[in-house]
């Protein structure tokens, strides 16, 4: 995929954030031969824009959820500000493309992980979290999720489907908490539908956070302080329809609010 293909994406996505767009499929000449490719265009995308990247999403983070979006690897995208929010947040469902509410802990970091040489320790990455929150990842997708969707290269390029992140309070005293052991469950309309913990899809948040580190040092984009991390779905993924409410609840953690109207 020569230069001028990786621009014209590039320049595809970008307006498809801007004016709040998407379409059915995608040229083949367009989609990214492999994810490197498709992660360099999703920094063009970036620059295109000319936006503030104030977080990241992380998906796939385990074999289940790899097996569910065709990946034999975690992948992640950018999130852009003002779509890092404080919670309870609401959506326009017609506005939304393909939308998912994802049931995440959200990491808020405290310093810079830059790109450097060596390899980033967990350690290291506890010690730069400033906090961790209960959340949401309202995904979405500028690709229609119909019988010409595109292969997976062509959504890491759009992102990995980053959409908003909504956020609750700073859990207190977070680094004494059990917060990988912590069930957390998902309520739609009031009932119950999903429940999980994070050990069982991510480990703990601060594990895929630290993964990212790496990825991002190594293609020489680093993170910055202030920067929020979406670190994987407790619950997997759904669709919503409008007038739904979902409400997560953290237990000792709180809650957390998404209404799509």
């Amino acid at each position: 995929m020569d230069i001028s293909k990786q621009k014209e994406l590039a320049r595809l996505l970008a307006g498809f954030r801007r004016y709040g767009t998407a379409q059915s499929g995608l040229d083949p000449a367009l989609v990214p031969p492999d994810p490197a490719t498709a992660y360099r265009i999703a920094a063009m995308v970036e620059e295109e824009l000319g936006w503030e990247v104030a977080g990241w999403k992380i998906a796939a983070f385990k074999q289940e959820m790899q097996r569910q979006l065709r990946t034999d690897a975690p992948i992640y995208g950018r999130v852009y500000a003002p779509l890092v929010m404080a919670e309870p947040v609401t959506r326009v469902h017609a506005d939304c493309h393909g939308p998912i509410p994802e049931v995440e802990f959200e990491v808020k970091l405290g310093r810079d992980l830059p790109p450097r040489d060596a390899p980033y320790s967990t350690d290291e990455v506890m010690d730069a979290v400033e906090s961790i929150h209960p959340g949401f990842e309202l995904a979405e997708c500028r690709f229609v999720h119909d019988d010409n969707f595109p292969p997976l290269p062509a959504i890491l390029a759009d992102g990995a489907g980053s959409g908003v992140i909504a956020y609750g309070p700073a859990i207190e005293n977070w680094r004494d908490a059990d917060i990988a052991g912590q069930e957390v469950k998902l309520f739609r309309n009031g009932e119950l539908c999903r429940s999980g913990t994070a050990a069982e899809h991510i480990d703990h948040p601060v594990v895929p956070v630290t993964w990212l580190a790496n990825e991002l040092s190594r293609t020489g984009v680093g993170m910055k302080a202030g920067q929020m991390v979406s670190s994987g779905t407790l619950t997997g993924m759904l669709q919503p329809k409008p007038g739904d409410t979902f409400v997560a609840d953290f237990g000792p953690f709180g809650t957390v609010t998404a209404n799509y109207v």
